[in-house]
């Protein structure tokens, strides 16, 4: 007798994975959907715009003015601080009326009158002996402390201590090129000679009341300044 050859058993798939086939064929289909209904959208705006273009220039022409209106302002208020720093003065007793933090920003804003593009004013808690900071037009770096007195020249005297405080931290922690304490008071009769061996500079009452209400540079009032450094650009 011949025999017949045994049945090839037919292969079945696990219904899980028939399922996931199935989910996959339809993935795939809902991206090939989307994907042809975005060209269809692209091909329907390019084709409105084509037949539309005069909306381009128009919309082009509003977004030119609107950024170059933008630009005209900022440059415009650019000028005018400009100009408000050059013209800026203060007559001593408006110093003296000022609370000690807003005489900080006046002498900041002094500085910035003066050319220091970066001068900022920088005291407060931790600050370590510095109030403003400021870099002048030909690089050098200005350390600067501030001892507002209410009373002006009948107030206290700025004493020695605050003195060895700014010349401990301006160079070794602020880089200071320039060390400076000013005052719209007085400083006591130990301050000078220890300012002259120490490199430190003191405005007092009256060096402050010609900077403030004139139109020279502090490093034009104060002798001793280091040379220039490197120009800013």
């Amino acid at each position: 007798m011949t025999r017949r050859p045994p049945a090839r058993r037919r292969t079945r798939y696990p219904r899980r994975t028939r399922r996931a086939r199935r989910g996959r064929d339809a993935e795939v289909l809902m991206v090939c959907v989307a994907a042809v209904a975005a060209v269809g959208l692209v091909v329907v705006a390019v084709n409105w715009l084509l037949a539309h273009w005069w909306l381009l220039l128009v919309a082009g022409a509003a977004a030119a003015g609107t950024g170059g209106l933008w630009l005209y302002r900022k440059s415009e208020r650019a000028r005018w601080d400009r100009v408000r720093a050059q013209g800026l003065r203060f007559a001593i007793g408006q110093l003296d009326a000022l609370h000690h933090r807003d005489f900080e920003y006046a002498v900041r804003d002094l500085m910035r009158r003066d050319g220091c593009r970066d001068a900022a004013q920088v005291g407060g808690a931790n600050d370590n002996g510095a109030d403003v900071k400021a870099t002048d037009p030909s690089g050098r770096r200005w350390v600067i402390q501030c001892k507002h007195r209410r009373r002006g020249a009948e107030g206290s005297a700025v004493g020695t201590p605050d003195l060895h405080v700014l010349n401990g931290t301006a160079r070794q922690l602020h880089g200071a090129d320039v060390v400076v304490l000013v005052t719209n008071g007085r400083f006591s009769a130990k301050c000078a000679p220890l300012a002259r061996s120490q490199q430190l500079h003191l405005v007092d009452r009256r060096t402050l009341t010609a900077w403030a209400s004139g139109s020279r540079p502090l490093w034009e009032l104060l002798p001793r300044i280091p040379p220039p450094g490197r120009p800013l650009p």
